[in-house]
């Protein structure tokens, strides 16, 4: 893959529906097994993937015999790879198989370096879900439009990082949650937030209300689908501050989506603008400032400005 051919990839989801329906459930096993071996930490902060320079990876996992294991979808040479701490390596191919296949695979593979193949094996996040091993319906795999998806994942976590660095207050990792196969970095204001009152399917409500427990604007990508028909960048807050939908934000291809109750930016408008990095931090920033502003956050002492390379912050 050239580097060209990671400046903002075009990746229209009708072409890549079915591998992408495919790579978020194999994203759900991998999610799931670092999910089972990993002490809780809050907002289910502990159980999500991170972009890496080959793909996605569960980053490490204290588990096995040599008392570290990490897991890498490997966007690029589209494997699965599976690395202990004691150097043992382990793979199996990306192509086009069934969620059952994939599913037994992997558990081959953690067995296969000591890894404790034991994990919960339903989707979550997804209506009526179908256990992974029964999962036998063929997929395909794409492996040039998984490509451009990388592609787009590793522009799209640079801005997100970028966008972070301007908040001294509690901010998440930039990070892909395998439930609903979103990237997203969210802030908080340090309040408490009312009970949220879950629903999301196949998801335990508990989980929900522990995720949403204190006042949140959050920001991230979708591939598209989940009532968005195309890749999209999105901001939200919780609770919604009275007002918020009809806040003026930027760029002018953002909209709020009544549906939803989040403002939308398709990805097709920031790929195609002149400078793609000030476009989607303009959107990030006045949707939060949005957010901010009629939440009645201290904004006097969250926020700071933009990270620079080697320089301290003020103090």
């Amino acid at each position: 893959m050239t580097r060209q051919s990671l400046q903002w990839p075009a990746i229209p989801f009708a072409e890549w529906r079915e591998t992408c329906a495919a790579l978020h459930l194999y994203s759900q096993i991998v999610g799931k097994y670092r999910l089972a071996r990993t002490p809780w930490v809050n907002h289910s902060w502990h159980a999500t993937l991170y972009v890496n320079a080959r793909g996605l990876s569960t980053g490490m996992i204290c588990d096995g015999p040599s008392g570290g294991i990490e897991i890498v979808l490997d966007l690029i040479d589209h494997a699965v790879i599976a690395m202990a701490a004691d150097g043992a390596t382990e793979r199996f191919a990306l192509q086009p198989m069934t969620v059952a296949d994939f599913h037994g695979r992997f558990i081959d593979l953690l067995e296969s370096i000591g890894a404790t193949a034991q994990f919960d094996g339903t989707p979550n996040e997804i209506p009526d879900p179908v256990p992974f091993a029964q999962d036998t319906r063929p997929r395909p795999y794409d492996a040039d439009a998984v490509r451009r998806f990388f592609g787009a994942l590793v522009q799209i976590n640079r801005v997100m990082r970028q966008f972070r660095t301007s908040f001294l207050g509690k901010v998440s990792p930039v990070h892909l949650f395998w439930g609903s196969f979103d990237m997203a970095v969210t802030r908080f204001s340090g309040r408490d937030a009312p009970r949220h009152p879950g629903g999301i399917p196949s998801l335990p409500d508990a989980v929900t209300h522990e995720a949403y427990s204190h006042q949140v604007s959050s920001a991230g990508f979708w591939p598209g689908g989940g009532g968005i028909e195309d890749a999209a960048f999105y901001s939200y807050a919780y609770p919604v501050p009275e007002g918020f939908k009809d806040q003026p934000v930027l760029p002018d291809a953002a909209y709020f989506h009544e549906d939803l109750g989040e403002f939308i930016l398709p990805y097709e408008a920031v790929r195609t603008a002149s400078d793609p990095d000030a476009t989607l931090l303009e959107f990030f920033q006045s949707t939060y400032d949005a957010a901010a502003t009629l939440g009645d956050w201290d904004r006097a002492n969250l926020e700071c400005h933009p990270g620079v390379p080697l320089r301290p912050r003020a103090v």
